[in-house]
């Protein structure tokens, strides 16, 4: 079996796991990262703040720009007001696990 990915392949799109950092000096997906639980979670960088949903917005939008497709597509499921979030990107699931592989492959368990 593969390593742990950061999403999940859902009947209507994908499911992923993120852990956001807000005010940061830039916007940024880094890559992934396996947690000490073992669980594997994307983790992204914003400019802008924790208030009023604003960190959330920037999220989306930089995922929305780096996998080519519609902000409106995205959802913040899970962890409005937390760093670990879940998202789920509405779609063809396979297209978006293709497009997500050939961002952040799995990590090397090696």
């Amino acid at each position: 079996m593969s390593a742990p990915a950061f999403w999940t392949a859902r009947v209507d799109g994908i499911e992923i796991h993120v852990r956001l950092t807000p005010k940061s000096s830039r916007d940024a997906l880094e890559g992934v990262e396996t947690r000490a639980d073992g669980a594997c979670v994307l983790k992204a960088r914003v400019r802008a703040v924790p208030e009023d949903g604003k960190a959330n917005a920037a999220l989306v939008a930089l995922l929305a720009k780096s996998l080519k497709i519609p902000p409106s597509r995205i959802l913040v499921a899970t962890g409005a007001t937390s760093r670990q979030k879940t998202l789920i990107l509405e779609g063809d699931p396979a297209a978006l696990a293709a497009r997500l592989s050939g961002l952040f492959p799995p990590p090397d368990k090696s």
